[in-house]
């Protein structure tokens, strides 16, 4: 396992997101983790856990989930989470660029709305990749680059200013789809849509959910 790189401290950005995440729970999002993660099976890896509001829609074909989550008070939500679960949880701390797994450990991985904030992206695909089995599978769901200007530009603009500052580390203008097959990943199924689908695009709207399989 390779080393880790600085710890992940954003205290007053986990607080907020604490509460946007619940937020979001009641306002729909339940609906979207349930779809996402209906066919996630075996052994798990979940990268980045946030406050662990994934881990009501693991189905019983999970046997464990290991969730990574490098933000303490996240870690804190995210254990408190874990004890409600249906699934067996077990919460670590780490980071998604170094993930406390041996080679090969896991049938799945589960990341949903956090490679736009590792401060490596490739480094954590790449670590992915690495701690799946032959024929492990991916599951994703990224908010990304959208696909052609205005917003391309208005996206880009905002990661280079304000934007990961005050959201965490967040960067909105990340071509996460086109990394993760850079990683060695063949993506079996991909869908892209917009989560709000307003009138007017949001920079923070394009989002792609899908699977990816380890070669």
């Amino acid at each position: 396992m390779p080393s880790a790189p600085a710890a992940v401290h954003h205290p007053v950005f986990a607080r907020v997101f604490g509460r946007l995440a619940a937020a979001g729970e009641r306002s729909g999002l339940a609906e979207v983790r349930s779809r996402v993660l209906a066919d996630v099976a075996g052994r798990v890896l979940e990268v980045g856990a946030g406050s662990g509001v994934n881990f009501a829609h693991y189905p019983p074909a999970v046997t464990e989930v290991v969730a990574v989550e490098p933000e303490r008070y996240l870690r804190g939500l995210a254990e408190q989470a874990a004890g409600r679960a249906a699934a067996p949880v077990r919460v670590v701390d780490g980071m998604a660029e170094a993930l406390p797994a041996g080679d090969g450990e896991f049938d799945t991985a589960v990341s949903t709305l956090v490679l736009c904030s590792v401060a490596d992206q490739a480094r954590a695909l790449s670590e992915l990749h690495r701690v799946l089995r032959p024929g492990g599978r991916l599951v994703f769901w990224e908010h990304v680059r959208a696909e052609r200007p205005p917003l391309t530009v208005v996206q880009d603009a905002l990661d280079r200013t304000v934007w990961p500052l005050f959201a965490g580390g967040c960067h909105v203008g990340r071509d996460t789809a086109a990394e993760i097959t850079a990683a060695g990943f063949a993506v079996e199924h991909m869908e892209r849509c917009r989560m709000p689908d307003t009138r007017v695009p949001l920079p923070m709207a394009p989002h792609v959910i899908g699977t990816a399989r380890r070669e």
